[in-house]
């Protein structure tokens, strides 16, 4: 699923931005080849507006563009679509001035009815386009005006400290096609994609790959060097690591990311450090983490104490010796703990099969029939401690068995489904599980939790799929995004990280240390990591 942070806090200065992207890769990189890139899973749907996966926002960043962009080294903001950009004294007007000459891939030109349709389709009332995952992030913005055919201002109505970066950051969709499609146009757009960026969409076939090749009209040819220099890009659709890392090995993928037991085990046969590499870097990139959800409205897991003692029952210590290497760090709450809005305070929910069992027998649990399975009186009804969860990577298997056989000795019964990304994605939309296990994107640097733990964000296909409701959550995040200072608002999510710890609405799993990855011999670099990202974008091929 998508995270869609957009960060940073105001200056309240009056502004006027006209900046060069610091060079960042090879000037003198040729345009050349076809770069086999390992996407993993084909995309849910590649509708812009209506897309949640991470899959999609991988093809998506390739083919559709923002107003403004993140410099992967220094996180500022640098032109895109826009040349210039203003904020007024009191940091509620943001004027942004559209680059001339920029066409879509059909050869349409883009215009400042695009960009306001992009932020009007987000908030439409009635969600016709199915963007509720963007809601909370775009609220405070009250209108985007067109001033002139070359300028947009975007208003808000209250203060927020990442309004700015809200409207730099948003996708720009195309408004003729996306305003108003008939049926046979909407599902048009589940397939198709359609931008002003540097690759354009050229073949999908869902079985298969995705194909991407270069945009030869592309603004940023003339103005940035070094960037987008593979004229075509092959994104294949290999879910399973060891497979993967065989297509590498012969050539057929050229990157592909690593999970720590095969950067340990699959990466040491004759072809690697000659024609193939891995590499383990560090950086300040913000870190996802994986996590298992509990439909908080199931009878089983309402009660916060019965979360506190699943989790007790997750032995994440011996998955991280066992599988991961001790390059991950058990989770200790809602946001990699390397973050400044994590409460450092907080200490991950160990591993402790007594302590569980003495929280469900307190709670009422206990096996009444000999089936060697807990069980309680609600509503008038036994209900047996049996459930279901979820899994979208078969990879992950493992680790949630060495949990079904802990919690089997504690007498719960835990079944592990298997299931295929799209059923997957469905179910959640519908809620139509008891729990999942799945990861949140590494998001942005700074942290707004609004799309995934603010109630408001439970309905109408929100984040929140887990339904989870606290208050005293909802009040600090409220509070935060009103709090400009960065220190202050550290110091409010603090308090949230911790009472959605507390609350254990996952079991927060793991926290990597590195980025790890591998890739061919013919795939060249300035280096192997800029401070907020890989920067796969600046990379070339040798010819």
């Amino acid at each position: 699923m998508k995270i869609r942070n957009l960060v940073l806090l105001l200056t309240f200065v009056l502004t006027t931005n006209v900046l060069a992207a610091k060079q960042l890769g090879n000037a003198n990189a040729p345009k050349f080849g076809t770069f086999k890139y390992n996407l993993e899973t084909a995309p849910t749907t590649l509708n812009a507006l209506s897309s949640t996966d991470a899959y999609a926002s991988r093809v998506q960043a390739y083919v559709l563009e923002s107003l403004l962009e993140r410099n992967v080294d220094t996180y500022e903001w640098e032109p895109s679509l826009a040349t210039k950009w203003d904020i007024s004294k009191d940091g509620t007007v943001f004027t942004f001035t559209l680059r001339e000459g920029v066409q879509w891939h059909d050869g349409k030109p883009l215009t400042v009815e695009d960009v306001k349709f992009s932020f009007d389709a987000i908030m439409d009332p009635k969600n016709k386009y199915k963007t509720a995952h963007l809601k909370s992030y775009y609220e405070n913005i009250k209108e985007a005006k067109i001033v002139d055919p070359k300028t947009i201002q975007f208003i808000a109505k209250q203060k927020y400290f990442s309004n700015f970066d809200t409207a730099a950051g948003l996708t720009i969709v195309p408004k003729h096609l996306y305003e108003n499609p008939d049926k046979e146009m909407e599902k048009k757009l589940n397939k198709t994609l359609v931008g002003t960026g540097a690759y354009i969409l050229d073949k999908y076939d869902r079985g298969k790959n995705l194909e991407l090749k270069l945009n030869e009209k592309w603004w940023g040819l003339k103005e940035k060097k070094g960037v987008n220099n593979f004229k075509k890009i092959s994104m294949k659709f290999v879910k399973e690591d060891t497979k993967a890392i065989q297509h590498l090995e012969k050539g057929n993928l050229d990157f592909i990311g690593l999970q720590p037991e095969k950067f340990v085990k699959n990466t040491t046969g004759p072809k690697w450090g000659k024609s193939v590499f891995k590499v383990k870097v560090e950086n300040k990139a913000p870190k996802g983490y994986s996590f298992l959800a509990w439909n908080n409205n199931n009878v089983l897991f309402k009660n916060k104490e019965i979360r506190r003692a699943m989790a007790h029952l997750f032995n994440r210590e011996l998955m991280i010796e066992k599988f991961l290497f001790n390059m991950s760090m058990p989770a200790t709450g809602p946001l990699y703990q390397q973050s400044d809005y994590a409460d450092h305070s907080v200490k991950p929910i160990p591993f402790d099969p007594k302590k569980a069992l003495e929280i469900l027998r307190k709670q009422g649990w206990k096996d009444t029939d000999g089936d060697q399975i807990l069980d309680k009186m609600i509503d008038g009804k036994k209900v047996s401690f049996s459930f279901t969860i979820l899994e979208p990577l078969q990879d992950f298997m493992k680790y949630l068995t060495i949990f079904k056989e802990d919690a089997k000795k504690a007498g719960i019964d835990v079944k592990l489904k298997f299931v295929e990304w799209n059923t997957f994605i469905k179910l959640l939309d519908e809620r139509k599980f008891e729990a999942v296990r799945l990861a949140w994107g590494a998001g942005a640097v700074d942290w707004d939790p609004k799309q995934i733990w603010h109630s408001d964000s439970i309905a109408n296909g929100g984040s929140n799929f887990i339904s989870y409701k606290n208050p005293k959550v909802d009040k600090y995040i409220d509070e935060a995004r009103m709090t400009l200072d960065k220190k202050a608002r550290v110091k409010v999510l603090n308090k949230a990280f911790k009472e959605i710890a507390d609350d254990a609405p996952y079991v927060f799993l793991f926290n990597s240390k590195f980025s790890l990855y591998g890739h061919t011999k013919r795939l060249k670099r300035v280096k192997d990591t800029y401070n907020y990202g890989i920067g796969t974008g600046y990379w070339w091929l040798s010819k």
